[in-house]
């Protein structure tokens, strides 16, 4: 599970209830949020920018009549998809008795037609969608030959040569297990902290979608770094398009530097498609969250 970037270690759960009772919290909601990205400057809140944070912490202050607290599972940067992003809000007693249809309607309601709240639960009082998480899922969309994409031009990488995807997928392969992953993250974010992460698995394979045949990078793992599945999606494409062999990868793993690795794809190719928490401690809103 993920540590805390300031502290280096993980909240403990316990640690995190009573900090949440003695803030007079009595439960948490729990959000499972989709967006399109090319209209957010990211998740995290920012002055004077449009993100997710922000559209989600204005619908949420409307409905609740104070400042939320939010927590996401991971942070997308600009013009990153989701459609299972999670983010927890501890919420009071009396706010529990709102009902989930309720949540769900007026928070819809209250947000642009690029955000969609999909679903609505509840966790006990101190659950964190980040410290909580044991694995996040990511996709990366590529488009590959000299037509360009048509429904999915909004959400693939158009690469004008054809890829071998055997050879992708047999690249991906050598990233799966615990590494130093520090050649794969954006190098100012690497600075004084820890870059070693378990990806859990890691496969290319060509798939279709409404009728365009794209090639799919599916990713599984305990936390990942800034770029760091963009920059496997880059490095990837360099062993499909012939230029590098798939034991290269191996090589830019082992040499820790960012500049040994393919480039960094663009952010519109990657959607984050879910997490997976402990079994039993989401339910459905209204129930298990005491």
């Amino acid at each position: 599970m993920e540590l805390d970037a300031q502290t280096g270690r993980r909240p403990g759960a316990r640690e995190r209830a009573e900090e949440a009772r003695a803030a007079g919290y009595a439960g948490t909601l729990v959000l499972r949020v989709g967006y399109r990205g090319a209209g957010f400057c990211g998740f995290a809140s920012q002055p004077g920018l449009r993100t997710v944070e922000g559209d989600l912490a204005q619908a949420l202050a409307t409905l609740l009549h104070r400042e939320p607290e939010l927590t996401c599972a991971g942070r997308t940067d600009a013009g990153v998809h989701a459609l299972g992003q999670y983010v927890s809000v501890p919420v009071t007693d009396d706010e529990r008795s709102l009902s989930g249809r309720t949540l769900l309607r007026a928070l819809n309601a209250l947000t642009g037609d690029d955000l969609s709240v999909l679903d609505v639960l509840g966790a006990p009082v101190g659950f964190s969608a980040r410290f909580d998480a044991l694995s996040r899922t990511y996709r990366y969309r590529l488009c590959s030959g000299p037509a360009k994409p048509v429904l999915s031009a909004g959400h693939a990488w158009w690469i004008r040569h054809a890829l071998d995807v055997a050879a992708m997928d047999e690249a991906a392969g050598l990233l799966v297990g615990e590494h130093d992953f520090k050649s794969f993250c954006k190098a100012a974010s690497a600075e004084g902290k820890s870059t070693t992460r378990e990806v859990y698995s890691c496969g290319v394979s060509a798939i279709e979608e409404a009728g365009e045949r794209l090639v799919a990078l599916d990713v599984v793992g305990s936390a990942f770094l800034h770029s760091m599945v963009r920059t496997i999606a880059g490095t990837l494409v360099e062993v499909g398009r012939g230029h590098r062999d798939p034991a290269w990868v191996k090589e830019v793993l082992s040499e820790h530097d960012r500049r040994a690795a393919g480039p960094c794809a663009p952010a519109n190719g990657l959607t984050f498609c879910g997490v997976r928490y402990p079994e039993g401690l989401l339910a459905p809103w209204g129930e298990g969250t005491d």
